[in-house]
C-alpha cells in the first residue's frame, strides 16, 4: 500500500521537474525561514530541490570549465547518506531517513560527481543504491517501495550511463529468486508502442493507469525518458549527426512487438517529440488537471537535449531558439538556479555561446575557484604556446638582423664609398 506521503512526494517530484509549484507547501519557497546552507546555488528554500538544483548547477559549470568552490561540492557530497542514496534535501545535522531518499536526487548527483571527477567512491555508492532500489520490473520509483515511473527510471538510466554501467546488466531479482527485468526493460514498460494510436506511438507515459493498466502520453515523461532511450546523460556532448528526422516506430499489422525494442526506443520517442514540438509552436505544453495549459520549459529543454543526443540537432534548433527567447521568464531573470543550469546545459549541447548564462549561474553560488578564462590562461599548454611565440619572435628578429647585415655588406662591396 502506498502511503499518502510517498504518493505526494512522487507527485511533487513531477511538478518540480516541470518547473511549477505543486501546492501550498511551495508557496513561500522563495523565502526560506532558515539561513541557506553554505555552498548552495540559488536563494530559494532548498527543501524540495536542494540536491536537484545543486547537481544541475555543478554539472553545467563543470561543462563550462568553471571550477566550483570546495564548499559547493562539499555540500552535495555531504547530502549523501551512508547507504549511497541522496534525499531531496537534508538539513545540517539531520539524520538520513531511508524512506525519504529519492532516485531523482541520487541520479543527478551521480551525474554531477562524474562530471566533476575525483569522487569515484561516492559515485560507486550511489550506483549501488540505485541497484538496490530498482523494482523487479526494471523500473525505479521516486522513493523506495512504490511503483516505478518513467521520469525516475529515465534519470536512473542516465546515471548508469554516466557511471559507465551498462543498464542492460542492472536487474534486481524478483520474488522467489526469479530473474528480474533490466533497466532497459523498465524503461520500455512506460513507452507506448504499436497498440497505441499512430500519433501517440513512441511517447512515454508517467505510469500505467492503476485500474486499466493503460498508458497515457506525458510530455515531461517522454522528454526525460528520451535522453535515456537515446543512450545519454548530463552533460550532453555528442558529435553524432544523423542529418535526417527521427524515425517513427514501424508498426506492420500483426507483426509488431508488444513493447518497443530498445534499439528503436530513442528514434521512436524522438519522432513523437518532434511532432509535438512542431504542433506546439516549437515547445511542449504542460497540462495539469484543473489548470490552464501552459508552456513546459523543462520538458522542452529535455526534449532538445534528447534530440541532440540521438543525432537530430536540426529538429531541436527551433525549440532551443524558443527556450532562449523565453529564458528570462523561465529562469526568473537568472535567479532560478535549476532553470538557469538546465538552459545552460541545453546551450552547451547546441554549441551556443555559454558566457552569459555561465555568469548568471556562477553568481547564484559561492565564488568559484577558477573560471574558464583563468583556467585556460594558467594551463601549461597556454604557457607553452606563449613561450613558443616569444621564441619565434626572437628567431624572426635575428633573421631580419642577419639579413640586413648581409645586404649592407654587399652594398659596401659594390660601392666602397658607402
Amino acid at each position: 500500500m502506498h502511503t499518502a506521503a510517498r504518493l505526494g512526494a512522487a507527485a511533487l517530484s513531477a511538478a518540480l521537474l516541470a518547473g511549477v509549484a505543486a501546492g501550498p507547501a511551495l508557496a513561500d519557497s522563495s523565502s526560506p525561514s532558515a539561513p541557506l546552507p553554505e555552498g548552495l546555488y540559488g536563494k530559494s528554500d532548498p527543501t524540495y530541490d536542494g540536491v536537484w538544483r545543486q547537481s544541475l548547477a555543478l554539472t553545467a559549470l563543470s561543462a563550462a570549465k568553471v571550477t566550483p568552490a570546495d564548499s559547493a561540492v562539499a555540500w552535495l557530497t555531504g547530502q549523501q547518506c551512508d547507504d549511497g542514496g541522496w534525499p531531496s534535501y537534508r538539513a545540517a545535522g539531520a539524520a538520513c531517513d531511508a524512506k525519504t531518499e529519492d532516485s531523482n536526487a541520487t541520479a543527478v548527483a551521480i551525474q554531477a560527481l562524474v562530471a566533476l571527477g575525483g569522487h569515484q567512491d561516492a559515485v560507486d555508492k550511489g550506483v549501488k543504491w540505485l541497484k538496490a532500489n530498482q523494482n523487479a520490473d526494471g523500473s525505479w520509483p521516486y522513493n523506495p517501495g512504490i511503483p516505478g515511473d518513467a521520469n525516475s527510471t529515465g534519470l536512473a538510466v542516465n546515471a548508469l550511463f554516466a557511471a559507465r554501467t551498462d543498464p542492460a546488466s542492472v536487474a534486481k531479482a524478483g520474488s522467489g529468486g526469479a530473474a528480474g527485468k533490466n533497466a532497459f526493460d523498465g524503461l520500455a514498460h512506460f513507452q507506448l508502442g504499436c497498440a497505441a494510436p499512430a500519433d501517440q506511438r513512441g511517447a512515454f507515459g508517467y505510469q500505467p493507469d492503476p485500474a486499466a493498466g493503460a498508458l497515457t502520453p506525458n510530455t515531461l515523461a517522454s522528454a526525460q525518458a528520451a535522453l535515456a532511450a537515446a543512450g545519454g546523460h548530463l552533460p550532453v556532448a555528442t558529435s553524432v549527426r544523423a542529418d535526417t528526422a527521427p524515425k517513427a516506430l514501424a508498426c506492420a499489422d500483426g507483426s509488431a512487438p508488444a513493447t518497443v525494442p530498445h534499439a528503436e526506443a530513442g528514434e521512436a520517442v524522438g519522432a513523437y517529440l518532434t511532432s509535438q514540438l512542431t504542433a506546439g509552436g516549437e515547445h511542449l505544453t504542460l497540462i495539469t488537471p484543473g489548470a490552464d495549459p501552459k508552456p513546459d520549459y523543462t520538458a522542452t529543454a529535455w526534449a532538445a537535449l534528447a534530440l541532440i543526443q540521438s543525432g537530430h540537432p536540426d529538429q531541436a534548433t527551433d525549440a532551443i531558439g524558443w527556450l532562449e527567447g523565453q529564458g528570462a521568464t523561465w529562469t526568473k531573470d537568472g535567479t532560478d538556479a535549476a532553470a538557469t543550469a538546465t538552459l545552460l546545459l541545453v546551450g552547451q549541447a547546441a554549441h551556443r555561446d555559454p558566457a552569459a548564462l555561465t555568469g548568471q549561474l556562477t553568481a547564484l553560488g559561492p565564488a568559484p575557484k577558477a573560471t574558464a578564462a583563468a583556467s585556460e590562461a594558467a594551463s601549461p599548454s597556454s604557457k607553452k604556446s606563449d613561450g613558443m611565440g616569444q621564441v619565434w619572435l626572437i628567431i624572426v628578429g635575428l633573421l631580419i638582423g642577419i639579413g640586413g647585415g648581409l645586404l649592407l655588406s654587399l652594398q659596401r662591396k659594390r660601392n666602397p664609398n658607402l
